[in-house]
């Protein structure tokens, strides 16, 4: 049987992990795939040679189109990351009738559709379980392992970067700035953190997760999307009085109304699992209606953890390349033709319970203007602390958590206590997610 034949684009942290293991496991990856699988070719401007292993044989460009054009390679494997080029060398590998494995979640979340109309009408395949949670399994699992079920929910920590600042801030009481410098310095977040400390990252792999689960196309623009810059070590702190961890979320949940596509911070119950990852790893809760809640944790990131999800898709492919293109698993988990165009619903319209937190003149009956506003617009308070002003200071803080509630209704009721006399500056919420099974 011929070999199958690999082109890397990109022989970085993820490409180098991805030939140094392909290498290293021959032998398994070789018995597991029934065929002899090697890296033939690969596209790279700088790369160190000191750290590969497995480039005897392997014709190197700094061309990536060199690979993507040579009809001696079956597999491309696109690491370079971003929009561009990397859109343009998938495409032009499917209009080649190669098949594609990438780790690139925001070229799948924004240009996941086109990418997979063109795969399907030249029956190619393109996988993609890199892109989500480094090494875990997750597409794996809901597309192909919870086949049964009608998925409910999905709640992750998928961003590493934000998870590992959540936890100092939490254990050490540090600012989030100096978290942020350490994170940086450590390799964890890049100079500019914008994409993981914002959400972007996040959402782009909310936005796959949830496409998977629900049937819909995928729309990264309609992904509600807060970073955590805001949060101060006072709410972290706060949370862990009323039993809770404050954890960068992305939730996707399907309603009677639509289905929720969101990315922020969200105080979780210390006693589920998930409150408990901690640092830079991952972890996604899937919740379905015969399965039950499960739970899929490991590293997020990394260059040997993301190679073993790379190389579990080229594996796939590999077994599946004599295949009828019809019988193969579909791309988004469900036939192209039964995608579904249920509404993805604005955040306005979710429901879930929120932390309130703002600083208030220490005089009597403030307390009551705000529970009195609450009330009116029907929402329940389900725990309240006020804590008295130090003696330097004329403001206290008031805390609340409040019942599920509507957020255009929490909303209006924000503006209506900040225009109280005796509130001073912002009011900071947070929402929290029970992630009752």
């Amino acid at each position: 049987m011929k070999p199958v034949n690999v082109g890397l684009l990109g022989l970085g942290t993820v490409g180098g992990g991805t030939l140094n293991v392909l290498h290293r496991n021959a032998r398994e990856i070789s018995r597991r795939a029934g065929n002899t699988i090697q890296v033939t070719h690969a596209a790279a401007r700088d790369y160190n040679p000191d750290h590969l292993t497995g480039l005897d044989n392997v014709t190197i460009t700094d061309d990536a189109f060199n690979v993507v054009n040579d009809p001696e390679v079956d597999i491309v494997v696109e690491l370079i990351g971003g929009y561009s080029p990397a859109r343009e060398l998938v495409l032009q590998a499917i209009e080649n009738g190669k098949h594609v494995v990438t780790a690139n979640k925001a070229l799948i979340a924004l240009h996941g559709n086109e990418i997979f109309e063109a795969a399907e009408k030249k029956g190619v395949t393109v996988a993609f379980e890199a892109a989500v949670a480094g090494g875990i399994p997750i597409i794996k699992a809901v597309r192909e392992g919870l086949t049964a079920n009608r998925i409910e929910w999905i709640a992750g920590i998928i961003n590493g970067t934000g998870n590992f600042i959540l936890t100092e801030m939490r254990d050490k009481g540090r600012d989030f700035d100096d978290v942020l410098k350490e994170a940086q310095a450590l390799g964890y977040a890049e100079a500019d953190p914008t994409f993981d400390v914002e959400g972007i990252d996040a959402a782009h792999k909310l936005t796959i997760l949830g496409s998977l689960a629900f049937g819909i196309p995928l729309q990264f623009d309609k992904t509600f999307t807060e970073g955590i810059s805001s949060i101060e070590p006072q709410d972290v702190t706060v949370a862990d009085q009323f039993g809770y961890v404050i954890k960068h979320l992305g939730v996707t949940r399907k309603t009677a109304d639509g289905i929720e596509m969101r990315v922020h911070p969200t105080l979780i119950p210390k006693r589920r699992l998930i409150a408990n990852v901690d640092g830079v790893m991952n972890a996604v809760l899937v919740k379905g209606d015969a399965v039950g809640p499960t739970l899929y944790y490991g590293a997020g990131a990394g260059s040997e953890p993301t190679a073993s999800a790379v190389i579990a898709d080229i594996v796939d492919i590999a077994r599946a390349l004599t295949s009828d293109p019809e019988h193969r698993v579909p791309h988004l988990a469900f036939q192209p033709s039964q995608l579904s165009s249920t509404t993805v619903l604005p955040i306005e319209e979710v429901v879930t319970g929120y932390y309130l937190r703002m600083a208030v003149k220490d005089k009597p009956g403030v307390i009551s203007q705000v529970t009195g506003i609450l009330g009116n617009l029907d929402i329940s308070i389900e725990a309240i602390q006020q804590k008295e002003p130090p003696e330097d200071q004329e403001y206290a803080s008031l805390v609340m958590l409040t019942q599920p509630v509507q957020e255009k209704f929490m909303q209006q009721a924000i503006e209506q206590i900040k225009a109280l006399d005796n509130i001073v500056g912002s009011v900071v919420m947070i929402r929290v997610e029970l992630l009752d099974s």
